[in-house]
């Protein structure tokens, strides 16, 4: 079982012709609400995949909906808690290209306390892992107490801040990160080329694997002196949102399956490239079944 403290949000999203401009005023062609949150989404793509999870999370009491979809999916959401307080929530933009742009309001995902912290660490059994994002606070103590109580951390560093830089980081087993994210944590500039992002890496933290994920460009996996890539699929995108949520969560699955490193980022790619194709961040990730047609099929043989 992986235990995911991670954000639950309500996504609000709006297409645009265009991200809007300072000053500008934008008529949206469409709205929709629906799931998200890097950690709910993560949860949600690791159970679609067939993994076992359970999501640790707060959640406003009148969004129990959200709960209940997570739980429908196959996650364990004995974790999740109603409260009296507003969910997360996001503002997201999405542009005739694909690309988006997010502005998120924290809510109930800021509540966590050392009584959360303490029954995680307490429920998971040594080596069980833990993954955690950025949507959620207490994170210091929460690596701190997770990494004595020998827990495996997976760490996804977004939305990336200088916050993270302060972070236990070297506690943590298994990294994912974006080009940006990478050249924050190393200092590099974000054009540089992944190798050297990946040394930059490897040097931060040597102990550390690293998934470093750039979009068109396919993505990366270092351990130590062991590098894996991972071929981009030629896709066309319709909204990136969550893209890299539903990689984290089916590479995530492989491994508890203990497939191997290049299958694990295969299943990731594969299902990402499907969840590109339809709008939506929950809405767009796949069921396994799906992703493995799509992995048989002859245009990747």
């Amino acid at each position: 079982m992986l235990h995911n403290l991670g954000s639950i949000n309500l996504d609000h999203f709006y297409r645009v012709p265009h991200l809007v401009h300072p000053g500008e005023t934008l008529a949206s062609r469409s709205y929709g609400v629906g799931l998200g949150g890097k950690g709910a989404n993560q949860s949600l793509a690791m159970a679609l995949a067939g993994g076992q999870v359970c999501h640790w999370g707060r959640l406003g009491r009148q969004d129990a909906w959200a709960r209940d979809r997570l739980a429908r999916a196959g996650v364990d959401v004995s974790h999740v808690e109603l409260v009296d307080e507003a969910s997360g929530h996001a503002i997201i933009q999405v542009d005739d290209h694909g690309e988006n742009a997010i502005i998120l309001y924290p809510g109930a995902n800021h509540g966590f306390t050392r009584r959360h912290r303490d029954a995680l660490c307490d429920a998971a059994r040594p080596g069980a892992w833990l993954l955690v994002q950025n949507e959620c606070n207490a994170l210091p103590e929460l690596l701190e107490c997770a990494h004595r109580h020998g827990l495996a951390i997976a760490f996804n560093p977004a939305p990336m801040s200088d916050t993270v830089l302060e972070l236990p980081l070297d506690a943590c087993t298994l990294l994912f990160v974006n080009r940006g994210e990478a050249a924050w944590l190393t200092g590099l500039p974000e054009e540089s080329d992944a190798q050297v992002l990946l040394e930059g890496l490897h040097a931060r933290l040597p102990r550390t694997a690293t998934v470093l994920t750039l979009g068109r460009e396919g993505a990366w996996y270092q351990s130590g002196e062991e590098r894996h890539f991972q071929p981009a699929l030629p896709v066309e995108a319709v909204d990136t949102t969550g893209a890299g949520d539903t990689f984290i969560g089916y590479f995530l699955a492989a491994m508890q399956e203990r497939r191997s490193i290049r299958d694990c980022l295969a299943l990731a790619a594969h299902a990402a490239a499907l969840g590109v194709q339809r709008p939506g961040a929950a809405d767009s990730i796949p069921p396994r079944d799906e992703v493995e047609r799509f992995l048989a099929s002859p245009s990747n043989a």
